[in-house]
Formats: structure tokens, C-alpha cells, sequence
């Protein structure tokens, strides 16, 4: 379990937060600037907070109060940034082991072999990091953290400098470090995909204080934490279960208690729960179930709420049964002409098409029904 309850002046920034994980991944949200990265540099030690708590495991790490500060190379903290930061004068396996040194020998609980199978970097280790791609340099990054054993791991955005197919390297890596490890991990982005697919919890950011706080689907469930958002960016998340496999015509149904989500190709083994993507602007409502379009996916719900100014346009919550949020994008003369009101029962219609199913988040195989 971790804790944070600190403050810090950066200049004229204002660092002021608090929160806690009783383990998994929690996600720190938020723009650039939004205070992510600093909070990551008083957990590692990087950087000393003005007043307040930092406690792993019921140990305190900071205490401003008691006087208490735990070194960073005392704390057996895990740090992976957006540049991988490899020793260049290194081979790929001295700078796996490089990290060993940090944990006493009766606490290296974590072999050099299964990080080296579960990253897939066996036929990297002579090479020198000059000669690694970007996403193989991140794998060795991660590998060299865990390599340490640590009791925490941080991750300040490790995907933010690849490309699309790098990151969709990463990811499933990233999953299964949370999932074959279980060491618990602060991971730092701005891009909700990765949040969807890789937290539990996440803790929204804005100008140094908490703004939301709670599981992905509460936070991002209503539109409040995306204020500001360009329309483009603003989604929802899904839990639905596997139900089964459509093999011919590859897909797969999700069961969910509004409906039926169906997406392209395999999403998981059945009765796995999955988090979906779902874009606001690629949801279109309707008072009435439809019929005769190529539209797959139909949730019924009730609206939750309507959030509107002065613009042409409206972001409008429905209810999926008390199971969820699904976030819709629609002009206002839309909801007038349909008469659209909180309380009202709607249809959310979503194209298969339009749901990424390399998005999709799988939940860990233990994780209850």
C-alpha cells in the first residue's frame, strides 16, 4: 500500500495532493503541467516535499513532521521514464543487472531469466543500447527496474516517445508485469487509452490538487475530469464480460447488462471482464431501438446528465442500468429536436468499427465476477 499527503512550492507552482493504492496500478492523470511528474519525483525521492507524508507498505518514506527521509536508493523504488535512460557504455544484460546492486541479497526476489522471457529481450543482451530500437529500449528499461526487485514501481509516461506500434508493443507487456509480478505500480500519462487498458484506479490532476479520485469507470464515467478536453479525446469505459467467439464472421460479443458490444477480431478468453474504449463522438443516440442499419452495438440506458454552454455543441452521460457511464458528443439542436432530457430512456449506438480492440483492457484473471 502506498500513501501521499504532500505539499511542495515549485516556483510559482503549487503542488498540493493526496491519495492512496492498496495495490495494482494507479494511474495519475492529467495535462502536462498538471503536476504527474512531480509528484512521481517526491515518491522516488528525486526531489524533497514542504510538508507532508509519503508511506510504502505502513513504512514512511517522508515525514516532514518526524524529520524522516528515506534516501532514494534506500527506498527500493522502480523508476521508468518516457527516455529509457540505458547505460550507453553497457551491454543490454549489465544494464539488466545494474539494478541488482540496490536490493540486499535476501530481497532479490526477482530472477534475471523470467524478466528476460516475459519482455522477450533473450536475443538483445549483447547488444550495447545504440543499437536498440526505442520500444526495445523501453523493454529493457522495465527490465532493468524489476531486475531490482522493487516494492514499488514508477512509470512517468514509458510510452509517451513511440509510435503507435511501439506502444502496442509495450502494453501487453506492461499488463503482464501487473499480472505475473504483482508489484504494485504509479503509472504517469495523459493518454486516456493507456489509463482504460492498464489501471484500476486513477487520480485525475489539474493545477496540483486532485480533482477526481476512484475506479476508471467512476472517473471517467461522467464528463468532469475531461473538461477542457477537445471533443475528439473525450471517452468512456466499459466493463463488459467474454461471452464468446463469433467464428465466422470474427468477432467478439461482451456481454453487459445494456446490451450486447461486439468487437472485431479476439478480445480474450470467455468470462474474462474487459474495459472498453468507447469515443464520445463515435456514440449516436436514439429514443427508439433501431432497426435496418449496420450498427452492431445497442446499449439501452437513462440519461444521467447534460452538460452544455453557449456552442453548438452538448456532452450528454447516460446510465448503462446502474452499470456504468457511456459519454455521447451531440449538437444542442439534436437534443432539442429529440426532446432529450435527464431522466429520459436512450439507445447508445456504437459501430464495431469505430472500437479499437488493441485498446481493449483485459482484467486480471483473478479479478472477481
Amino acid at each position: 500500500m502506498i500513501r501521499v499527503a504532500v505539499g511542495k512550492t515549485l516556483g510559482a507552482f503549487a503542488l498540493d495532493i493526496a491519495f492512496e493504492s492498496d495495490g495494482g496500478v494507479i494511474a495519475l492523470f492529467g495535462p502536462s503541467g498538471s503536476g504527474k511528474s512531480a509528484t512521481i519525483g517526491l515518491i522516488a525521492g528525486l526531489t524533497r516535499p514542504d510538508r507532508g507524508v509519503i508511506a510504502l507498505d505502513g513504512r514512511a518514506l517522508v515525514d516532514t513532521a518526524a524529520g524522516t527521509f528515506v534516501p532514494p536508493h534506500a527506498r527500493r523504488i522502480g523508476l521508468v521514464f518516457q527516455d529509457a535512460q540505458l547505460f550507453p557504455h553497457l551491454s543490454v544484460k549489465h544494464n539488466l543487472l545494474f539494478g541488482r546492486w540496490f536490493a540486499p541479497k535476501a530481497e532479490r526476489r526477482i530472477a534475471l531469466e523470467p524478466v528476460v522471457d516475459t519482455l522477450g529481450i533473450g536475443h538483445l543482451l549483447d547488444r550495447r543500447p545504440g543499437r536498440l530500437s526505442g520500444g526495445e529500449k523501453q523493454r529493457v528499461a522495465i527490465g532493468r527496474a524489476l531486475v531490482s526487485s522493487p516494492r514499488l514501481l514508477l512509470m512517468d509516461e514509458p510510452l509517451a516517445a513511440l509510435d503507435a506500434e511501439r506502444k502496442q508493443e509495450i502494453l501487453p507487456l506492461i499488463e503482464r508485469l501487473r499480472d505475473e509480478f504483482g508489484i504494485p505500480i504509479v503509472y504517469v500519462s495523459h493518454a486516456v487509452e493507456e489509463v482504460a487498458r492498464l489501471a484500476a484506479r486513477v487520480v485525475v490532476l489539474a493545477h496540483g490538487r486532485v480533482a477526481a479520485a476512484g475506479s476508471v469507470e467512476d472517473v471517467f464515467g461522467g464528463s468532469v475530469a475531461q473538461a477542457g478536453e477537445s471533443r475528439f479525446r473525450r471517452a468512456s469505459f466499459v466493463t463488459a464480460r467474454v461471452a464468446g467467439h463469433d467464428e465466422t464472421w470474427g468477432l467478439t460479443e461482451l456481454a453487459h447488462s445494456a446490451g450486447t458490444i461486439w468487437l472485431a477480431g479476439r478480445a480474450g478468453p470467455p468470462g474474462r471482464d474487459c474495459r472498453v474504449v468507447i469515443r464520445a463522438t463515435d456514440v449516436t443516440l436514439a429514443t427508439e431501438r433501431p432497426s435496418g442499419l449496420s450498427v452492431r452495438t445497442v446499449l439501452h440506458g437513462t440519461i444521467a446528465r447534460i452538460e452544455a454552454d453557449a456552442g453548438p455543441l452538448a456532452s450528454i452521460v447516460v446510465d448503462l442500468d446502474g452499470h456504468g457511464h457511456v459519454l455521447a458528443s451531440a449538437t444542442r439542436k439534436a437534443l432539442d429536436e429529440l426532446r432529450l432530457a435527464p431522466g429520459h430512456p436512450v439507445f447508445a449506438l456504437i459501430k464495431t468499427v469505430a472500437l479499437d480492440e488493441q485498446s481493449v483492457a483485459l482484467a486480471p484473471a483473478s479479478a472477481p465476477a
